[in-house]
C-alpha cells in the first residue's frame, strides 16, 4: 500500500476515546459549475484505514467520514464508514471502500472514531486516501 503524509487523516493515531482524526483533508475550492469535487480520472477515490496497533477495553469502534464547508467542522454532512468490535479492532485490520461517494460538494473532510465501551488504553489507526484498495482479505 502506498500512502501519500498529505492525504493522511490519521498516521497512527492513538484513539484513546472519540475524537477526529489528527489531520483533515481541504479537497480544496469546490467547482460552481459542478459543485463537486474533482477527484481526477474517473472520479474514484478510495480511502483506507487500518488499525496498526492492537485496542483493547472498548466494545466498538465507529468510523464515519464527516465533511464541512470551514474547518470548524459542525459537521454539515456525516457518512458512516464502518463498525468494528473489539474482536475485530486487531494490528493488521483493514477497513476499505474502493471509493467515497460521488458528488463531495464540501471542501473539508476527516474521519471520527467515536469508542463504545470502556476507553482503551491502547490502539492507533493509519487512515488516508490511497491510489487503491487490495479486495482480497478486508476484514470490514
Amino acid at each position: 500500500m502506498i500512502l501519500d503524509t498529505q492525504a493522511l487523516f490519521s498516521d497512527a493515531q492513538a484513539v484513546t476515546a472519540t475524537a477526529a482524526s489528527t489531520n483533515t483533508l481541504d479537497f480544496g475550492p469546490i467547482s460552481p459549475a459542478t459543485r463537486n469535487v474533482d477527484a481526477g480520472k474517473g472520479d474514484d477515490v478510495a480511502l483506507l484505514v487500518q488499525v496498526v496497533e492492537d485496542f483493547n477495553n472498548l466494545t466498538s469502534l465507529q468510523i464515519d467520514l464527516e465533511l464541512d464547508s470551514t474547518t470548524a467542522f459542525t459537521p454539515d454532512k456525516v457518512i458512516p464508514l464502518a463498525s468494528a468490535t473489539l474482536a475485530q479492532l486487531k494490528a493488521g485490520m483493514q477497513i476499505a471502500r474502493d471509493d467515497l461517494p460521488r458528488g463531495i460538494t464540501l471542501q473539508y473532510a476527516r474521519l471520527k472514531y467515536t469508542v463504545t465501551g470502556t476507553a482503551p488504553t491502547s490502539g492507533k489507526i493509519t487512515a488516508g486516501i490511497v491510489a487503491g484498495v487490495q479486495s482480497n482479505g478486508v476484514a470490514i
